[in-house]
């Protein structure tokens, strides 16, 4: 298989630094797969960026930087979206809240196994991978979508049922590139 159009990567980091940790390694994956790709701030997003998208990812951000979650009405448009998206930590607490769920706290910083139940963009069993989050979206309580890991309430995974939606509360980037590559070339 391979991605017929340009990947569009949402940045939600307000400080510019914050772009070369969350967002550049992200574009970085995409790069080095001769994967077609732009960017734009998630204030900036356009009709005729998402027409022009084949796939979408809305990426991270740290720890501090979350002015995005009182903008969160600037995604509505996933709700009617029909191409795919994957929401990486901050990116999936955007999708979790568009699609009526609350945020929760809940901090957690480092390398975490967890399991997957079911195959998930290329992963299953057990997998190590990368938290970095002060928050988090019940996705049990989100109507469409199912939880592919997660411990208790903490999702790590999910995809809605009907449509190409993703999240991970994870960071790929950091430790599962190739689910990033996989997700772009669906």
């Amino acid at each position: 298989m391979k991605n017929n159009g340009n990947v569009l990567l949402i940045n939600i980091c307000k400080e510019k630094l914050h772009y070369y940790e969350f967002v550049k390694p992200v574009k970085d994956v995409l790069v080095k797969n001769n994967i077609k790709r732009f960017v734009r701030y998630y204030g900036d997003v356009s009709r005729g960026d998402l027409e022009r998208a084949s796939k979408v990812i809305i990426c991270g951000t740290s720890l501090k930087d979350f002015e995005y979650l009182g903008e969160v009405g600037k995604f509505k448009w996933l709700c009617d979206f029909k191409k795919p998206v994957l929401g990486i930590c901050g990116g999936m607490q955007i999708i979790g809240l568009v699609f009526g769920g609350k945020l929760r706290k809940k901090k957690e910083i480092g390398f975490y196994r967890e399991k997957f139940g079911k195959v998930f963009l290329g992963l299953e069993g057990e997998k190590e991978v990368y938290h970095l989050h002060n928050s988090y979206v019940d996705f049990s309580k989100v109507e469409g979508f199912g939880v592919f890991s997660g411990k208790g309430n903490v999702s790590q995974a999910v995809k809605h049922r009907d449509k190409g939606i993703y999240g991970v509360l994870f960071h790929p980037e950091v430790r599962q590139k190739d689910l990033i590559k996989k997700f772009c070339l669906l």
